[in-house]
């Protein structure tokens, strides 16, 4: 999924470099999780790689934040809007993971780059936020990209490419909730619950998707991924408290350039000609829009 920032974190004494740099850490952390989790997926059934990858989050997050805070890791005044948001955000992995098994790992990953337009979308929609100009023209162009990758009719054609943009509409979702939260609930209990509650209604399921892992390696493989996606979350988090969400989004497009090096080297895969004009499109669509957006909110002065 991609890690593009919303504005949940709010930023103290601001330090750009810092934040860029844990900007970098958390797109590269991603993109290795997910083409580990494509590896396995190989294998283990998803929901099991899902599930993993929340409990150990879970158990990674106890270890490190109840020392100190306590309660307080699960303390929320809206318990209600946790639950439906951590359930959206199991349901987003759990389509976008699906998804990565069936296609290759930079086309998954491009067309879950579409998910910032949708933010914006749903903002407006949903929020009654105003949308900067040019917003209709950046989703059509992102869809369209997102066409060229997918090629419905076309021998390439293949029904998983459709489940990382279902995923990225879920993901969409979670991020205007956690925006809805910013504030309201402490913003390592609101990362804590989302993963608890994932983890929590994948157990429900897991028991029927379970495969014992045939190897040492395998079994590391699997705790990594947890713990990579955590750290991930984590330095996020870090990052929109040292930087501006409109500074370091730009940065969130390097995800992107980490999976097809991903793709390439471990899978062997590289996007033909056709899909690299669709991410081409995809991206340039996001970084428009977050070229207007940051202008919108800094206006050049006369």
């Amino acid at each position: 999924m991609s890690a593009v920032p919303v504005a949940e974190g709010r930023a103290q004494a601001p330090r750009p470099l810092r934040g860029i740099l844990l900007m970098i850490a958390t797109v590269c952390s991603f993109a290795t999780m997910e083409a580990i989790v494509k590896w396995l997926s190989q294998t283990y059934p998803v929901t099991m790689v899902t599930w993993v990858r929340y409990v150990v989050q879970v158990l990674l997050m106890l270890a490190l934040f109840w020392p100190k805070m306590g309660s307080r890791l699960v303390a929320t005044s809206r318990p209600g809007l946790q639950v439906f948001r951590g359930a959206v955000l199991g349901l987003s992995s759990l389509l976008f993971f699906t998804g990565l098994a069936g296609i290759p790992l930079a086309e998954a990953t491009a067309i879950s780059s579409i998910g910032p337009i949708l933010v914006t979308v749903f903002a407006v929609r949903l929020l009654g936020e105003k949308a900067p100009a040019g917003t209709a023209w950046a989703l059509a162009a992102s869809f369209c990209g997102v066409l060229l990758i997918v090629r419905p009719g076309s021998a390439a054609f293949a029904w998983s490419a459709l489940l990382p943009l279902a995923s990225a509409v879920c993901y969409a979702g979670y991020q205007l909730m956690t925006r809805r939260l910013a504030g309201v609930d402490d913003g390592s209990a609101t990362l804590f619950l989302g993963a608890l509650v994932a983890a929590a209604l994948l157990s429900l399921v897991v028991p029927f998707h379970w495969k014992m892992p045939v190897s040492v390696v395998d079994a590391l493989l699997l705790v990594a991924i947890g713990g990579i996606g955590g750290l991930g979350h984590m330095t996020l988090v870090k990052a929109l408290e040292s930087a501006p969400a409109t500074l370091l989004a730009p940065f969130s497009y390097l995800h992107l350039v980490v999976s097809l090096g991903l793709g390439l080297l471990v899978f062997g895969s590289f996007p033909d000609a056709v899909a690299l004009v669709g991410i081409g499109l995809i991206v340039a669509s996001g970084i428009a829009m977050l070229v207007r957006s940051r202008m919108a909110i800094d206006p050049v002065e006369d």
